[in-house]
């Protein structure tokens, strides 16, 4: 097992790419805290996913965007498994609009979801890496961080801000022999993506730009966070590693 003995929080993980990386490290041995924020039966049932595959985890609902939930979160690693080896930034959702349409609300919850709480939740995590000689930090982000989108410049920019966010990340938490890289990701089949999935229109659009001409399924992505979370990557951070069919090249 990769991450056998590892203790890891996964933010945003009762649904989507978050709950697929956590059941991931769970059955590679790790010990995950599955966060959620308004879904604690499927929290749960992440939780017992793992459990069923012969690791440990617990449900820890957080909204990490504010800073004494993110600190709670974080802390219940340590709490309930005895300190922290990995954290996965992953927590998001989307509120769409075009730029003269969008409101500061949109525009302050998406960037508090997506940029803050990568920032409160490594800030927070950062003593306990410390303490331990060393951890992982992965951080989502998304092609539309790097070539931009229609309709949802908040997302863009806070993806884009994870970007920087991990280089910076990297170079402050290196010499704690932490390392940090960004995933980005494409269209992953998730509820999320359901409408680009399923509208032709959209689909033909977006099937236009990714190479390999096929969604992501969580298997295609998943593998990716395993090896950043294990020991094989130890000399690898302050990377961006685009996990999306080649959408990000067009």
């Amino acid at each position: 097992m990769r991450l056998e003995n590892k203790v890891a929080v996964v933010t945003g993980s009762s649904r989507g790419v978050g709950r697929a990386v956590a059941e991931a490290f769970g059955r590679e041995g790790a010990k995950v805290v599955v966060n959620y924020s308004s879904s604690p039966q499927a929290a749960e049932e992440a939780v017992a996913a793992i459990k069923a595959a012969g690791s440990d985890a617990v449900a820890v609902k957080a909204d990490v965007a504010q800073e004494a939930e993110a600190a709670a979160l974080i802390r219940a690693a340590a709490d309930n498994f005895g300190g922290l080896d990995i954290l996965v930034n992953n927590a998001g959702f989307t509120r769409p609009a075009m730029l003269h349409k969008m409101t500061e609300d949109q525009w302050d919850a998406v960037l508090g979801i997506h940029l803050k709480s990568v920032w409160l939740c490594t800030k927070a995590a950062q003593p306990l890496m410390k303490a331990k000689g060393g951890g992982k930090i992965i951080n989502v982000t998304s092609v539309a961080g790097v070539v931009g989108t229609v309709g949802q410049v908040n997302y863009a920019a806070a993806k884009g801000g994870v970007i920087s966010l991990t280089k910076s990340i990297a170079r402050e938490m290196a010499r704690s022999n932490v390392c940090c890289n960004v995933v980005s990701l494409g269209i992953v089949a998730t509820d999320m993506t359901e409408k680009i999935r399923t509208d032709e229109k959209l689909k033909e659009i977006y099937m236009n730009r990714i190479l390999l001409k096929r969604f992501a399924e969580l298997d295609d992505v998943t593998p990716m966070f395993v090896f950043l979370a294990s020991d094989e990557a130890s000399y690898v951070t302050g990377q961006l590693i685009c996990v999306d069919g080649g959408y990000g090249m067009i």
